[in-house]
């Protein structure tokens, strides 16, 4: 319902790369440029700086995007609340949530839900993508939230929103002062990895493969089955870890922790509602809307 053009903008403004936005929004380049190029003359002012292949916001650029994220949001909470009148919603929620999703993405979102149809009781399961899977498979909750990859031809997935994949250290560790470390400089650091059935670990172990890296190849030092575990671990030694960016917000914002950029990798994902191909009640339903229009931060 709005400005197409606002999208492409906001999708170049939160990447600050027209060639990742062009694609997010399933747009040849040339057109994302095209879209901002007529924002900026409708205007009469410039949004972004350009220098090489690099861009960065202009002061007009950042208060456009502090409009847009406004506009997005008030858009959200009234296609919602419009579509709430057609019905009541009452009964019981079973969802699965790989560990990622249900400690970190989730719980504001259901408190975010909850709060709206209190009629609604809400059962959630946790553990790593295969557990999910397997309750699905069992019948033993409606749909699931996974952070893996679609595999299983059993099961119809649908991303709702996505997710960055990061190498993390403490913010002591003197690699945190490189500006960027090389693939080769990558396997000679002590890493801690993700249990096997974990869905990070293996976007991660397909990234590296993609780069002729295999995960024997690695210095693992030690394996730890939660995000939690493996925060506490990193910041008392020098290993270091890939995590979701959703997972250390808080640590990075203290200089707990900090990134460390490896060259030429980039590791991103979608988040997945994964169900039984025989399809969901109106309850699955409207709670899998809910979470596609929630704003993720």
């Amino acid at each position: 319902m709005f400005d197409f053009r606002l999208q492409v903008f906001h999708a170049v403004a939160r990447r600050l790369n027209f060639t990742r936005a062009a694609e997010e929004m399933f747009i040849s380049q040339p057109a994302a440029t095209k879209h901002i190029q007529e924002i900026e003359q409708y205007f009469k002012t410039k949004l972004f700086e350009r220098n090489g292949s690099k861009i960065a916001l202009t002061e007009a650029g950042k208060t456009l995007l502090r409009y847009t994220e406004e506009l997005f949001s008030i858009y959200r909470k009234m296609e919602l609340e419009i579509h709430s009148f057609a019905e009541q919603h009452k009964g019981m929620l079973r969802i699965g949530a790989s560990t990622t999703i249900a400690e970190y993405l989730l719980p504001p979102a259901l408190a975010a839900f909850k709060n709206r149809y209190r009629d609604l009781s809400i059962v959630l399961s946790g553990g790593n993508t295969e557990h999910i899977e397997q309750l699905l498979q069992r019948n033993e909750i409606d749909f699931g939230m996974i952070e893996g990859q679609p595999k299983n031809s059993l099961f119809k997935y649908t991303p709702f929103t996505k997710d960055e994949i990061v190498l993390v250290a403490s913010g002591k560790n003197p690699v945190t002062k490189k500006q960027k470390i090389t693939l080769k400089e990558l396997q000679a650091l002590p890493m801690v990895l993700r249990e096997p059935g974990s869905g990070t670990l293996e976007i991660i172990t397909k990234h590296l493969k993609s780069k002729g890296i295999r995960l024997s190849q690695l210095n693992r030092e030690i394996q730890l089955e939660s995000s939690e575990s493996i925060k506490s671990y990193i910041a008392n030694s020098q290993a270091v870890s890939f995590l979701s960016i959703h997972t250390v917000l808080r640590e990075l914002n203290s200089n707990e922790l900090a990134i460390v950029d490896v060259q030429g990798l980039d590791i991103e994902r979608q988040f997945q509602f994964v169900q039984l191909h025989s399809g969901a009640a109106s309850i699955p339903v409207f709670f899998m809307n809910f979470i596609r229009h929630y704003n993720f931060k």
